[in-house]
């Protein structure tokens, strides 16, 4: 009888438990949304009204792009190890760090607008939760890109292999998770009603 290969997830085991309570926080933030929203329900529709659903759809298909490109870096590794592939999995490791700072830059821009208008933490609960949420959010993805960063130096150097790649990996379930994020945040901020 073959034995069964146990499935673990991708990368170090500690990232496992970082990713867990940040969801945990996250999950925490969105109930407490859901229940605010619930009893303001008209302050929340017409304080949605006030954002710009182009800014949050471009800014998930940068993720996902970013996040297509961290795929891509990790395969890379996991499959070919020359110079040419280490260089061509760097190079994608750039995009997604590229595509994070103009993820920022589009946030920033959001950010600065609300504040012209005068729209603040306490202007309502809606937007206590926007910022509340969408810098937190900010914050992880400044974290991941200087991650990312550091993986695309070992990565560009040829420190990471067909059989040694735990840290590429572990790095990229970080960035999948703050990926994740948003993907929950987009709709939960700027588009359910």
């Amino acid at each position: 009888m073959k034995k069964e290969k146990l499935l673990y997830p991708s990368g170090d085991f500690s990232i496992w438990i970082i990713i867990y309570i940040e969801l945990i926080t996250f999950g925490l933030f969105f109930i407490g949304f859901a229940f605010s929203r619930k009893g303001q329900v008209e302050v929340f529709n017409a304080s949605q009204l006030l954002l710009d659903q182009r800014f949050g759809f471009i800014n998930t298909i940068l993720l996902i792009t970013s996040s297509y490109c961290v795929v891509k870096a990790v395969t890379i590794i996991k499959t070919i190890n020359t110079e040419e592939s280490f260089q061509k999995a760097s190079v994608y490791l750039l995009g997604a760090i590229g595509l994070g700072g103009v993820f920022l830059i589009i946030k920033i821009i959001e950010f600065s607008d609300k504040y012209s208008q005068g729209i603040n933490l306490s202007t309502n609960s809606f937007f206590m939760f926007y910022f509340i949420l969408t810098i937190f959010h900010f914050m992880h993805v400044i974290l991941v890109m200087i991650i990312l960063y550091n993986l695309y130096l070992n990565t560009k150097v040829g420190l990471y292999t067909k059989k040694e790649h735990r840290g590429l990996e572990t790095g990229a379930s970080y960035w999948h998770m703050v990926d994740l994020l948003w993907i929950v945040l987009f709709p939960l901020i700027y588009i359910i009603r």
